[in-house]
């Protein structure tokens, strides 16, 4: 597996909307817009590569503040899911928010989610609240 940076407007950054899509959106009956793709030109995209360097798991970090990202846009593909590529990204993000300066990634977690963010040690803050249709937690870690 090969994890790394995926550029904004790339082919991988094309393969990643649509992971993005096919996990995250299209179940909701929701698709994206080009306006939000666009805002996310000062965003990190990260993603994991299979061994026939296939992208099948991404993710997005958006700075918040000077030490405060936000992890958003979790994806696996269905066929790689539950096999732990998901938490390696996770980790691998968290090592490259630390190598930018960040030291605390926040979140909002699906519901459905939350026991594999707990896993790794990611803390709930606050009630429960609806978005994009779903019930979500909002979540972070201190990584410093």
């Amino acid at each position: 597996m090969r994890l790394g940076e995926i550029l904004h407007f790339s082919d991988d950054y094309d393969v990643q909307v649509q992971i993005r899509r096919e996990v995250l959106r299209i179940p909701l009956g929701l698709d994206f817009t080009e306006e939000e793709l666009a805002l996310e030109a000062n965003e990190y995209h990260l993603g994991a590569w299979d061994e026939n360097d296939n992208l099948v798991a991404v993710l997005s970090l958006k700075p918040l503040s000077g030490n405060e990202i936000k992890m958003r846009q979790v994806a696996v593909k269905q066929s790689v899911q539950k096999s732990g590529i998901g938490r390696v990204l996770v980790l691998f993000a968290e090592q490259f928010a630390l190598s930018k300066g960040y030291n605390r990634i926040v979140l909002n977690a699906r519901d459905s989610a939350i026991d594999f963010y707990l896993f790794l040690n990611y803390s709930i803050t606050g009630p429960q609240f609806i978005e994009v249709g779903l019930p979500h937690h909002k979540m972070f870690k201190n990584i410093a």
